[in-house]
Formats: C-alpha cells, sequence, structure tokens
C-alpha cells in the first residue's frame, strides 16, 4: 500500500531514496524554529488539530470548504483538519485574553492540511512555524516579528543573499482601492486579483481589474512608485536599528490574499526565484473580535513559515548539516557469561546520558565491530571479566583498560 497523495513519509538519516524526506532534517528546521523563537520570548502553544468548520467559514466564507479536509463527525457536528493556526490562536486567546499579561507572544509548529492541487512547494500536509503577538497595536511588534523572521532564517545559515523580506502595507492599498472608487463588497477580489498579479497573465488580470473598475497599468503605477507610508518608514527604521537593513524592502506587489489583514504585511523570498514564498504574515487587528462574536477585541500580527520550501531552499544552498544519530558508546559482548554484567553497563551509561548501543543476540565480534562502525560510534566497550574492560576510540584508535566501576566517569571525564 503506498501513502495519500500529497502526504509524506519521514524516514531517519540515511535516507532511502533520494527524494525521501528525512526526520533528522525536520527536526533541526523544528530545534532551530524553537530556539530563536524562545530567545525572542516567545513561548509555545498548540491546539487541535480538528476544530468546528464555522472556525473557519467564519474567517474565510464558504468558499473556503473546497480547500479543506471537512467532514461531520459521529456526533453530527461539521468539523476540519486545520488548514492554518491563526483562528485557533485567535479563538484560544479570545477564551481567556484576561489570563495573560499583554503583550502575548506566542509561537507553534503545527501540522496543516489543505485539500488543494499538488505543486512545487506545496501538499497537502505540512509543518508550519507560527509566531504571533497579540495585545500590542504599536508598530514595534510588526518590527519585532519581522526581524524575529530574518533570525530565523539566519540561524539556518542563510544570508542577506539568499533572501529578501518584501514589505507592504494593507492600509496603503485599501486607500488606493477606495480612491479608485472600488466597491467595499468587492475589496476581497481586488486583493486577490492583485496577490497572483506575478503568477498570472496579465491579460487575465487586466480583464479582472477591469470588472472592478480599474486598470492594470493604475495598478501597476502604484507598484513603481514604491513610495513607504509611515508606518512602513517606521518598522523599516527599527529594523535597520538592529542592523537588520539589507534584509527587507518596500514593495507593493505583495498583499497577500488572505482577507483578514489589516495593515503591514511582508513575505520572505529566495533572491534567486526558484522558489515559492518562504514565509508571509502581517497585522489582523480584527480577527479575534470576529472569532469571538464581538466579545474579544484584542490586536494582532503574526507569520508563518512553512517547511516543504524552506526544505528545498535549504537543499538548493548546500545548508543541511551532517545529520543522522551518532553514538557515544557500543558496548561489545564476545563472551555470553558476561552479558547480564554487561547490560548493567548499557543501563549505567545511558542513565548517565551516553547514547549506547549493544548486540541484542549473540553475533561475532568482527561483526558486532562493523556495526559499531556503522553506527559512527566514538568509544567501543568490551568486559574481559566481572571487573575490567578495555576501551578503544575508534576515531583515534587509541585503547585503554579500565575498571568497570570507573567506565562511566572515564568517558564522562
Amino acid at each position: 500500500m503506498k501513502g495519500l497523495p500529497g502526504f509524506r513519509d519521514f524516514y531517519p538519516e540515511p535516507m532511502p531514496t533520494p527524494d525521501s524526506w528525512s526526520l533528522d532534517l525536520r527536526r533541526h528546521i523544528f530545534d532551530t524554529w524553537r530556539g530563536t523563537a524562545e530567545r525572542y520570548g516567545f513561548r509555545e502553544y498548540d491546539g487541535p488539530p480538528i476544530e468546528e468548520l464555522e472556525l473557519y467559514t467564519k474567517k474565510s466564507g464558504d468558499e473556503i470548504v473546497g480547500q479543506l479536509y471537512n467532514f461531520s463527525d459521529k456526533g453530527e457536528r461539521d468539523v476540519s483538519l486545520r488548514p492554518e493556526m491563526t483562528p485557533t490562536l485567535a479563538r484560544m486567546a479570545a477564551a481567556h485574553t484576561r489570563n495573560y499579561k499583554k503583550p502575548i507572544k506566542w509561537f507553534s509548529i503545527p501540522q496543516l492540511f489543505r485539500y488543494e492541487r499538488q505543486q512545487k512547494g506545496r501538499l497537502r500536509e505540512h509543518f508550519q512555524f507560527n509566531a504571533d503577538i497579540l495585545g500590542e497595536e504599536n508598530l514595534a511588534a510588526d518590527a519585532e516579528l519581522i526581524a524575529l523572521l530574518i533570525d530565523t532564517l539566519r540561524d539556518l545559515k542563510l544570508m542577506s543573499d539568499d533572501f529578501i523580506i518584501r514589505l507592504s502595507s494593507r492600509r496603503a492599498w485599501q486607500e488606493f482601492f477606495e480612491n479608485g472608487g472600488g466597491k467595499k463588497d468587492d475589496a476581497y477580489e481586488f486583493y486577490q486579483i492583485v496577490d497572483k498579479l506575478e503568477r498570472e497573465e496579465p491579460a487575465v488580470s487586466g480583464k479582472k481589474l477591469a470588472k472592478l473598475g480599474f486598470s492594470r497599468e493604475q495598478v501597476n503605477d502604484f507598484i513603481e512608485g514604491g513610495q513607504p507610508t509611515d508606518e512602513l518608514s517606521a518598522i523599516i527604521g527599527n529594523i535597520e536599528a538592529r542592523g537588520l537593513g539589507d534584509f527587507i524592502k518596500v514593495d507593493y506587489r505583495i498583499i497577500r490574499g488572505l482577507a483578514y489583514y489589516t495593515g503591514p504585511v511582508y513575505e520572505a523570498f529566495d533572491k534567486r526565484g526558484k522558489f515559492r514564498a518562504i514565509a508571509g504574515g502581517g497585522r489582523y487587528d480584527h480577527l479575534v473580535k470576529l472569532i469571538s462574536g464581538g466579545k474579544t477585541d484584542l490586536p494582532a500580527l503574526g507569520f508563518g513559515m512553512g517547511d516543504v520550501v524552506l526544505a528545498e531552499l535549504l537543499k538548493d544552498r548546500d545548508l543541511i548539516p551532517p545529520l543522522g544519530q551518532t553514538l557515544d558508546a557500543f558496548v561489545q559482548i564476545t563472551d555470553e557469561s558476561l552479558r547480564k554484567a554487561s547490560l548493567g553497563l548499557v543501563q549505567q551509561l545511558r542513565q548517565a546520558g551516553l547514547l549506547t548501543e549493544y548486540p541484542l543476540l549473540k553475533a561475532r565480534p568482527d561483526k558486532q565491530f562493523k556495526r559499531a562502525l556503522e553506527l559512527e560510534t566514538t568509544w567501543l566497550i568490551t568486559l574481559q571479566n566481572l571487573n575490567q574492560t578495555t576501551i578503544k576510540n575508534l576515531e583515534t584508535r587509541v585503547e585503554m583498560t579500565v575498571p568497570l566501576i570507573e567506565v562511566v566517569t572515564s568517558l564522562q571525564g
């Protein structure tokens, strides 16, 4: 049997095939995401992988249902696998906002699901790093999140030659739309058209814009003007003060297609143009109020970074670190009468925090030695009797005799 289309199996290194997905690489990415977020003072949260369908239709309308893994459960509730994390965060924050001091700085690494056509960089499931700040209106929060995004990518060894944060303003686009005579009910459709300008044929975009009373030339002129608003200038100044100015630029081609964005928006892109957006986010000040039915009103902002494009980018730049497990010790059993004593030593080594393996069954010494080398073991340990061991460093080939009771301390020293 095969796995479902668009879903991945993750294998420990070494990979069985060149196109297999590495659990060790995933762990490396997750560890980096967590480490950078915690360094910035963010706390980790999580939520259920299944939510009521209304949580997503309330935010995005009924048209989103076609993109979801949704069904009726045994309690006849309309539910869906989560396609994104932000609605769950808004629900959680609205329910317990009084229990947390503001601003709330949280992050999560959920697995997300969307039933849509597979393409390069986009599957039907992926893991995503979400970082959000709730309860802060000041633009310093926007700059803080962008700095976190930049440093997360830098911690993965990507530099200013590799990526750029393209910064825009939903508010500036809204003013453009309203000043051009756009109708309020057409705003979301307009944003969708602009969001796809780079991926759609000019004639197709032009026809869609014309139906809303705009020309592609008008839109292009606004984009090419590229003058930062006061809010964008404030964010850029904050980023430059951190010495990160080379990683960001104003680009009004960015608008973000999701309906709930209200202010500054941005996306991170590979500078060589080989991949989809690496990450994207912005301010969504009205979402918590919408999700809570008006009971809670919290300004909010955040970004998401998926693992699929990121893994492809790291491979392309040759930035994958050495992966796989290496052992501290392999306890070789050459005399089966010493197996129980060897098992006692194995347990001591493991309790001391040393990665330790041994032969589960009787095996020739040369076979055990080969296995120790395959596992990239540092120390090969063999009991000579109930009191003495030999310890061989497989890197230097230096061998020493050590009393059994001193093995753990000698390795830790």
